[in-house]
């Protein structure tokens, strides 16, 4: 269980990442307290995970989950470069993510 909590937080912590964006340096009520509820439950959900799993994995986990979508979605909503070094450097987060879950 605690692993899925992980990654809800991480995908929670994408949309806070993104939702940052849309807040205008929060000065757009809607979107800030969107992105602040985003960022309240993805804590909630890495300190649920942190229960049971390692803290140096969980906290790598979490960021990875965070950095590979936030940067998916910069490429996909911003129009961001994705150019190959930028694609590779992902996939080395992501191998990251992958060995932390084995090796945990």
């Amino acid at each position: 269980m605690a692993w899925l909590y992980l990654f809800l937080a991480g995908l929670f912590e994408m949309a806070w990442a993104i939702g940052l964006k849309y807040t205008e340096g929060f000065s757009r009520l809607g979107s800030s307290l969107l992105t602040v509820a985003a960022m309240v439950v993805s804590l909630g959900l890495l300190g649920l995970a942190l229960k049971t799993l390692p803290v140096g994995t969980a906290y790598a986990v979490w960021t990875g989950i965070g950095a590979v979508g936030t940067a998916a979605l910069g490429i996909y909503l911003f129009g961001e470069p994705a150019t190959a070094a930028r694609l590779a450097s992902v996939g080395l987060i992501v191998a990251g993510i992958v060995g932390l879950k084995l090796v945990t």
